[in-house]
């Protein structure tokens, strides 16, 4: 079992960058693939990017393509999310997740772990 704490959340300008963190605590966090998403006000969450076990492949949200990087570190069972050129849309709260296995889901529900969110606010 995985749990998954974020952090790296906070208040940034417009056009400003962020990282996101996400720490893993099981013993089998290279099993896992690692997506993260996010959560605006009123709104669904929505897939943001996906990383493979070993670090390939990676898939975006056409929405952050070019600004944002997802990468992971599985010795240190970790995953990052480098958001650059940030937009007041991208105000909301992120999510680290985790799946089993050979898939690499863009949908929310596939996924088998959640951590609890860290908050990212753009302003104009």
């Amino acid at each position: 079992q995985e749990q998954l704490v974020e952090s790296g959340g906070g208040l940034v300008q417009a056009g400003g960058s962020l990282r996101l963190s996400c720490a893993a605590s099981g013993r089998t966090f290279s099993n896992y693939n690692m997506g993260w998403f996010r959560q605006a006000p009123g709104n669904e969450r929505v897939f943001v990017a996906v990383i493979g076990r070993t670090g390939a492949p990676a898939y975006y949200a056409d929405s952050v393509k070019g600004r944002f990087i997802i990468s992971r570190d599985n010795a240190k069972k970790m995953v990052y999310l480098q958001m650059n050129s940030l937009k007041p849309e991208d105000t909301a709260v992120y999510y680290c997740a985790a799946v089993r296995g050979f898939r690499i889901p863009r949908e929310d529900g596939e996924y088998d772990y959640w951590g609890r969110g860290t908050q990212v606010t753009v302003s104009s």
